[in-house]
């Protein structure tokens, strides 16, 4: 990660200094606005293709012109997460206005503007068309796109942008790369218009079904013929998406749920909450098959592993 912030910078120089940062090592747009009083900050990091940015900045303007387009052709799409702060994108004779919470999906290769009219803090991504275009054909029928807040998946996808752009901890370089390969799914399945899940690729599919499992980890009556139901697909074909992943789709649930429990036990604002009260809220009913395959994961039972937590007396 590569961090820049005008706060050492003369208040005189800020503004160019901030309109050469963003210019050149985000992508290439000119910043516009009032230079007076102006503070920003910045950190990138790249994972592979994919292009990170968080920055908080008073308000100001970004124009990519068509000259600049032209000159420095950016064959990628620009994603864009307010998480405070709202702004206007405009394309072509498109406009669109942002609030936080939403994703904006811009045309990199073409000329833009997004107006900041107050301060911000949020996060953008710089997508190649090639990641995106072979999961979400559709986008490349419009200039402008907008995720709403409560949309499909819009919620892990947001997850995943903000884990990306977290300093810390420090991603390993293969799970930024299944972070980034689930953006993209993500983002194609937020962005999907009104496409069935039994209509899209086998990754896809299988990213909506763990979409749909995570959210519902707590539900102890998720079988694979729910989740078949639910996202109109048969149980065959669930259980060849998960061969997908090397595991079937029970071991996969019961792992996600043993972490989902090895994290709270652990959590200094759960102490409250009994072990069995933890293991209910994470949907298991049985007990004594949560203790057994707790140990058979960790190397110890649950409440040896709680006590790792536990203040030490004397």
């Amino acid at each position: 990660m590569i961090s820049w912030s005008t706060d050492q910078i003369a208040e005189r120089e800020r503004f160019s200094f901030w309109r050469e940062v963003i210019g050149e090592t985000v992508f290439n747009v000119s910043a516009q606005g009032q230079p007076g009083g102006f503070q920003g900050q910045v950190s990138v990091q790249n994972f592979g293709e994919l292009r990170i940015a968080a920055f908080t900045a008073s308000g100001h303007d970004l124009v990519r012109t068509q000259r600049q387009a032209d000159s420095r052709p950016e064959n990628s799409y620009l994603i864009s997460l307010p998480i405070a702060g709202r702004s206007y994108a405009m394309q072509g004779d498109q406009e669109l206005a942002i609030e936080p919470n939403e994703i904006s999906i811009i045309d990199g290769q073409k000329a833009f503007r997004v107006v900041y009219p107050e301060d911000i803090n949020r996060v953008i991504a710089i997508v190649p068309y090639a990641v995106l275009d072979q999961r979400a054909p559709w986008l490349r029928s419009r200039l402008l796109y907008r995720i709403g807040a409560d949309a499909p998946f819009a919620d892990l996808a947001r997850h995943h942008l903000l884990q990306l752009a977290a300093d810390t901890p420090k991603l390993t370089e293969t799970a930024a790369a299944m972070l980034s390969e689930n953006l993209a799914n993500l983002l194609a399945l937020a962005s999907a218009p009104d496409v069935a899940p039994s209509g899209l690729r086998p990754d896809m599919q299988l990213e909506a079904l763990l979409a749909f499992c995570r959210r519902n980890l707590h539900d102890a009556e998720l079988t694979p013929s729910v989740v078949a139901a639910h996202l109109g697909i048969s149980v065959r074909t669930l259980h060849l998406r998960f061969q997908m992943l090397g595991e079937s789709f029970g071991r996969w649930l019961l792992g996600r749920r043993l972490e989902a429990c090895s994290k709270a036990l652990l959590d200094p604002h759960q102490m409250a909450s009994g072990i069995s009260e933890i293991a209910y809220r994470w949907g298991f009913n049985d007990l004594s098959h949560f203790n057994r395959s707790f140990r058979a994961r960790f190397g110890m039972s649950p409440r040896q592993w709680r006590c790792q937590t536990a203040p030490q007396i004397g």
